[in-house]
């Protein structure tokens, strides 16, 4: 399983801007931006920390009815949950992991994000010099955008305090929701071929089935039900998509270009991940999967 790393050079702070301007679109009064529609907390998937051995802890995101918050690239608005460490020296703290996107709606402004309660996580190495029968604190700065109705940007101080020993057991609960978020994972398949091509604003995706494995859409209707995240912005993730199933299985999927990109230059190729859930493998397998063809410009 490929875990995706996205880098947005001087992103959180141009998307904020971006949906400072919306919310005064909207009339939305600075004064109700207040920490509020979501409890957040940081979890370990296991009960212990064992000197040397990297293990998962999770930042666990419970949102209240009819709130939502963001993917790491949220699209034209929104801001990403992001973890700043405080570890002990000598500590070491992998990149945030986000499972698979949902399409959420900010206002009618379509967002790459959560509405479902959603478990973040990453792998924490601890130093081999560590002394069984200690505590060891971990601390970090969560920072987050949760909107409904009206949103609201949000930071807390999140720590937590584990033993050292020889040996961990698994948290029962925390594991299997961790389970069933690996799970949900973007992927890539040699069951798909992917080509895309650009002129003007059009930007043409076509995808192929390149093996038996490959699961084709039954119909048109089904077909149409594919949602494709932009996990660098270059196309507008508020635009109509179109999708267009050939009687072989192939589709062509027609994105628009955003109106502004985060990126010094264009990017030379189309990172996308591909929702589908009825699955792209034969058996239902692969929700999300994750391509980047060169683009074709001009012609």
């Amino acid at each position: 399983m490929k875990n995706t790393k996205c880098q947005m050079t001087n992103a959180p702070s141009q998307l904020w801007l971006l949906l400072v301007v919306v919310l005064l679109a909207f009339g939305i009064p600075h004064s109700s931006l207040a920490q509020q529609g979501l409890k957040i907390q940081l979890v370990s998937e296991q009960s212990a920390i064992v000197p040397g051995q990297p293990f998962t802890v999770g930042l666990w995101l419970e949102h209240d009815r009819g709130s939502h918050t963001y993917w790491r690239f949220p699209g034209i608005v929104g801001v990403p949950t992001q973890m700043k460490w405080n570890l002990p020296r000598g500590w070491k703290a992998g990149d945030l992991i986000y499972p698979e996107p949902e399409r959420t709606l900010m206002f009618q402004i379509k967002a790459q994000g959560f509405d479902r309660d959603v478990m973040l996580r990453t792998e924490i190495t601890p130093p081999a010099n560590l002394k069984v029968g200690e505590s060891i604190t971990l601390s970090g700065l969560a920072s987050w955008m949760c909107c409904g109705k009206t949103c609201h940007p949000g930071s807390m101080e999140l720590s937590l305090t584990l033993p050292v020993a020889a040996t961990a057991e698994v948290n029962a609960k925390w594991h299997k929701l961790l389970d069933a978020e690996r799970a949900r994972a973007e992927q890539t398949s040699n069951a798909w071929t992917s080509s895309a091509s650009e002129k003007g604003n059009a930007i043409t995706l076509v995808l192929k089935p390149a093996s038996a494995e490959a699961r084709v859409s039954k119909n048109q209707r089904e077909a149409e039900k594919i949602i494709v995240f932009t996990e660098d912005g270059w196309f507008d993730s508020d635009k109509p998509q179109t999708v267009v199933r050939d009687a072989d299985g192939t589709l062509t999927i027609t994105l628009i270009k955003a109106d502004a990109y985060m990126g010094n230059k264009p990017p030379k190729t189309l990172r996308v991940i591909l929702r589908n859930d009825e699955g792209w493998l034969q058996g239902g397998g692969l929700r999300c999967l994750q391509m980047a063809p060169k683009i074709v410009r001009g012609g």
